[in-house]
């Protein structure tokens, strides 16, 4: 069955160049965009915690996006980290994102707060149903200090169809096999380690959302590429290969 909706299989979360006056350097980040569309990328994560996100005011955010977006100029899809510990603050976020036109939002597991189970359901709930946007789902339990549990992203991605995906941050493999027994067949789940994809693929996740990518963008593409179809020892090379640098 096809996903209900493909970012592609690699995706970077991009990191925000900075100039030395600790501003926002647009033109890099125009620049690096490009570079990364033209080895391997087929999405870009703009504002995520790796583009500093928990620093940058909402302003910045969002003219960064518009940079990105223009930069990108529909050549890959540009996915906005819109995710907050607060859950008004999250639903405002992914309007706001809505009314820019991305094409996906990502959405953090609430941070600091340590939701509960149900917490967490009434948190993305409200996300889900403040736009009609793809949101993709981020579970990293040892930034957050809790986790989100598969039975959980089943739940919301059973019922919310723009629930489309989820980044998997941990090393827990069983997780990984409970989510694709426990979700629909059309729900994407991504790698969040680049250490962990190769593994994370053999038990059906489709893709990374990568750091990695924006050194070895191709080569993280030809091994999934190869994993993907039968070429199996070709992708475990290039696996021990990036994971020794």
């Amino acid at each position: 069955m096809a996903l209900r909706y493909d970012a592609g299989e690699v995706l970077t979360a991009m990191v925000t160049p900075m100039d030395s006056n600790r501003r926002i350097d647009y033109n890099k980040a125009e620049e690096l965009a490009k570079y990364l569309i033209n080895n391997g990328s087929e999405a870009v994560l703009v504002a995520g915690t790796t583009g500093e996100s928990p620093t940058l005011t909402h302003e910045e955010e969002l003219e960064l996006l518009g940079t990105i977006k223009r930069a990108v100029a529909n050549k890959a899809k540009v996915i906005f980290g819109a995710g907050s510990n607060s859950t008004e603050t999250a639903v405002k976020m992914t309007k706001l994102a809505h009314k820019e036109e991305v094409d996906a939002i990502l959405s953090v597991v609430p941070y600091y707060n340590k939701p509960s189970q149900k917490g967490m359901i009434e948190h993305f709930s409200a996300v889900a149903e403040a736009s009609d946007l793809p949101i993709i789902l981020y579970n990293i339990p040892s930034r957050t200090g809790v986790n989100m549990l598969p039975e959980t992203v089943a739940y919301l991605a059973e019922k919310y169809k723009n629930i489309v995906a989820l980044k998997q941050s941990s090393p827990d493999m069983d997780a990984i096999s409970e989510l694709k027994l426990q979700c629909p067949s059309d729900f994407a789940i991504y790698s969040g380690d680049d250490s962990l994809t190769l593994p994370m693929l053999s038990l059906g996740v489709h893709g990374v959302i990568s750091v990695a990518s924006h050194i070895f963008g191709v080569e993280l593409k030809s091994m999934i590429r190869n994993f993907k179809t039968g070429e199996v020892q070709a992708a475990k090379n290039m696996h021990k290969v990036l994971y020794t640098i």
